[in-house]
């Protein structure tokens, strides 16, 4: 019980939000009206229930003008009964896309800030698959909500209309047990809820195993398409390294976790489907089983049969909700338990204390008493002191795994896992260059410009750098749209990351292995172009070539000390 309790609560917390947010008027007022449409349409199940009486006696007594007025009358409640159904669809997708479009950019802003993406990667276990909970399991998540939770609340409003329909029309039954007396009134509503908590029992012992495959069937489908998408990627890399039979292997025992998942889920839907459609079946005789016998006795009229049928139709497919929406149910929580699980992996890095840096007016920055970590606590570096004005230059190096690009995450405020004092100027723009830069998918300007605004750099101040940069030869395609990752080489991706440090005119570049793909006569070439053009540009080089040491007047080694595994 107590653990139903937590998944509500936990179920409520990704919910509410949204009907707490700035859309809540709206949203009440759709849900409000989608809920009116709901009990108009029970409403007119129960004159659709009495118009079966009325118009199964009118043919039984062979009565014309009643058959005439019977049919108009069904008319009439066919025309309210579209308008109420195509309504209900309409208003429910208004409120499923209204409700995915706040949820979606709920969560990406939840995702994106304070580096969490970033911070979801580097402690624990890693959320897989964060771009389908995103896109995908939102969407799922919010479709399923209002279509169980407004066909819950059809049912409770249908148990209670027609309950007392089927309680009336069906009597009492009257038996003796020996000399004991037994009377039972409205003995058909007793009986569809008996029937229906067995069937409801019955089902969720066969099918409760669907929940946890219905979980993992849409982590191992995330799973195989995200490889598809790292081969993509990497398609050069992996034809060089003529790895398509490795790859191949990959893909086979990824799919082969789907294939044999699938197949579990066929097994229990299928004998979830054996007893659900026998279940069914069964339940379109029975009625008239136990009605017929007062129709042959002449006790009642056709028209009371097919009223009593069709009410308890009603009243057991109202009670049998569970079992008709038990794999939609199964479904639905698989969903909520993977936003759920990404939720709380959210709150679990938002609740890190990120590495507080001391902000000043002057134009240096200062580390002092400076230690870094790894997740697991091993000490990465430790008693660091730097001290770094404009026009300075820095070359930071060491043996590989030894921290030096860590130090720099700790500088820019990413790594949280360190102590010590870092100073930096508060109005500086400060510019990081990793050794690949990252490309975003738009126009070679985007890509030449980012992470700054095309509109703030004109196409003849970017077309002069590429000049400079030796990549002229692309300057008449600034506003095409390409792949541009897979367009340019390595060494021509470094000469980006110098173009954008050219068009920022940074107070401190951060370079990280920036020319680590570039020869020698590169190197110097693009270094003297920032040395010309941002002569007041302290720059801090990250690498192992000793030629960058020619460039600094400071330099730092990083000492490498024995590692646990990372994280």
């Amino acid at each position: 019980m107590h653990k139903h309790i937590t998944f509500f609560k936990q179920f409520w917390a990704v919910t509410q939000p949204y009907w707490k947010s700035e859309e809540k008027r709206i949203a009440w007022l759709l849900l409000i009206t989608i809920i009116a449409l709901n009990l108009g349409h029970v409403a007119l199940l129960v004159l659709f229930n009495r118009w079966y009486n009325t118009f199964y006696t009118s043919l039984q007594n062979l009565d014309k003008t009643a058959f005439i007025h019977n049919i108009l009358y069904f008319s009439f409640l066919a025309v309210l009964n579209i308008i109420v159904a195509v309504y209900s669809i309409y208003l429910a997708q208004m409120l499923t896309i209204r409700w995915r479009r706040w949820l979606t950019t709920y969560f990406l802003n939840r995702w994106l800030d304070k580096e969490n993406h970033y911070r979801m990667q580097i402690t624990g276990q890693p959320t897989d698959n964060p771009d389908q909970r995103i896109s995908e399991d939102i969407n799922q998540f919010i479709d399923l909500t209002l279509s169980l939770s407004l066909g819950l609340l059809n049912a409770v409003v249908t148990l209670c209309s027609f309950s007392l329909v089927l309680w009336t029309l069906s009597g009492a039954l009257n038996f003796h047990i020996g000399s004991f007396g037994i009377h039972i009134p409205g003995y058909m509503v007793w009986a569809a809820l008996i029937y229906a908590i067995f069937g409801t029992l019955l089902t969720n012992k066969i099918g409760k195993s669907l929940v946890k495959l219905n979980f993992n069937q849409q982590r191992f489908e995330a799973d195989f398409r995200f490889g598809m998408t790292r081969l993509r990627e990497n398609s050069e890399n992996i034809a060089f390294y003529q790895g398509e039979a490795q790859e191949k292997l990959g893909f086979t025992n990824l799919f082969s976790l789907i294939f044999s998942n699938y197949w579990q889920i066929m097994k229990r839907q299928k004998n979830l489907t054996w007893f659900t459609a026998f279940y069914g079946q069964f339940a379109l005789i029975f009625p008239f089983l136990v009605a017929c016998p007062k129709l042959f006795a002449k006790q009642i009229t056709l028209g009371d049969v097919m009223q009593i049928a069709s009410a308890f139709g009603s009243v057991q497919g109202a009670l049998s909700y569970i079992i008709n929406a038990y794999v939609g149910i199964a479904t639905w929580k698989a969903t909520c338990d993977r936003l759920i699980s990404f939720t709380q992996h959210i709150q679990t890095v938002e609740q890190i204390e990120a590495f507080k840096r001391t902000y000043t007016e002057e134009m240096h920055i200062s580390v002092q008493n400076l230690q870094i970590k790894l997740p697991n606590g091993h000490i990465l570096g430790e008693n660091m002191q730097l001290n770094l004005a404009q026009g300075d230059s820095l070359f930071i190096t060491g043996p590989s795994g030894s921290g030096k690009t860590t130090l720099l995450r700790t500088l820019s405020g990413l790594w949280p896992f360190a102590e010590g004092t870092v100073i930096i100027p508060e109005k500086a723009n400060i510019l990081f260059i990793p050794q690949k830069p990252y490309l975003p998918l738009g126009t070679l300007k985007k890509v030449l410009c980012y992470p700054q605004q095309v509109d703030h750099i004109s196409d003849l101040q970017v077309q002069e750098t590429l000049q400079f940069c030796q990549l002229g030869h692309f300057c008449g395609m600034l506003h095409e749209e390409a792949d541009w990752s897979k367009m340019f080489s390595v060494g021509e991706q470094q000469r980006i990351g110098f173009i954008r440090a050219l068009l920022t005119y940074p107070d401190f570049l951060f370079l990280d292995e920036a020319t680590s793909a570039l020869d020698d006569a590169a190197e110097y070439y693009l270094y003297q172009l920032l040395k010309t053009h941002c002569p007041k540009t302290c720059i801090i080089s990250v690498g192992h070539k000793m030629s960058l040491k020619g460039w600094a007047n400071h330099e730092f080694v990083m000492t490498q000390t024995p590692r646990t595994p990372f994280p």
